[in-house]
C-alpha cells in the first residue's frame, strides 16, 4: 500500500516542479524500464544460469566418478597386498614343515633345506615389496596425476572467472613497463 503511494508521490511531486512524467503508449517510462529488466534477468537466467548449473553438475560427477576410480584402484591394491601376505604366510608354513622333515632327515640335510628355504622366503619376500612398492608408487603417481589435472583445471576456472578486463589491461601494461626497464 505504501509501496503504490511512492510512486503517485513522485509523480506528483515532477508534476508541481512543472516537469511531465515522460510516456511511451500512454504507460510509464518506470514500467517499461521495470518489465524490460525483469525481461532481460529472464533471458539472462534462460541462458546462463541453466547451461552453468548442467556445466557444474557435470564436473561433480567427473569429479565423483574419479574419485571411485580411485578408491577402486586403492582397494585393489589393498587387496594385493593381503594376497601377498597370504602367500607369504603359506610359504612361511611350508617352511617350517620343511624344517621339521628335516630335523628327521639329519643334520646335513635339515641345514642344505633350511638354507633353501630361507632363500625362497627372502626372495619371495624382496619379489612381493617390490610388487607392493611399485603397486603403491602407480597408485599414487596416477594420484597425483589426477590431483594435478584437477587443480590445474579449478586454477585455470577460477582465473578465468575472476580476472576481468581491467585486470588483463592492467598486467599486460605492468608486463610492457618490465620489458620497457628491462631494455634500458
Amino acid at each position: 500500500m505504501i509501496l503504490a503511494r511512492v510512486p503517485n508521490a513522485i509523480l506528483l511531486l515532477l508534476q508541481e516542479e512543472g516537469h511531465a512524467p515522460e510516456r511511451f503508449l500512454g504507460i510509464p517510462l518506470t514500467v517499461w524500464q521495470l518489465v524490460n529488466l525483469v525481461l532481460f534477468l529472464a533471458v539472462l537466467i534462460y541462458f546462463v544460469a541453466k547451461p552453468m548449473s548442467a556445466a557444474f553438475r557435470a564436473r561433480q560427477l567427473e569429479i565423483e566418478k574419479r574419485a571411485k576410480e580411485a578408491e577402486h584402484r586403492r582397494a585393489e591394491v589393498d587387496r594385493l597386498a593381503r594376497e601377498i601376505e597370504e602367500r607369504t604366510a603359506r610359504l612361511e608354513r611350508e617352511i617350517e614343515e620343511i624344517r621339521r622333515q628335516g630335523v628327521q632327515d639329519g643334520q646335513s640335510a635339515r641345514e642344505e633345506l633350511v638354507a633353501r628355504a630361507d632363500a625362497e622366503v627372502e626372495r619371495t619376500r624382496k619379489e612381493a615389496q617390490e610388487e607392493i612398492g611399485r603397486r603403491l608408487a602407480e597408485a599414487k603417481a596416477e594420484l597425483r596425476q589426477s590431483a594435478a589435472a584437477l587443480t590445474a583445471e579449478r586454477a585455470s576456472e577460477i582465473l578465468k572467472r575472476e580476472i576481468n578486463a581491467d585486470d588483463r589491461r592492467r598486467l599486460i601494461d605492468d608486463g610492457v613497463g618490465r620489458l620497457k626497464q628491462a631494455d634500458r
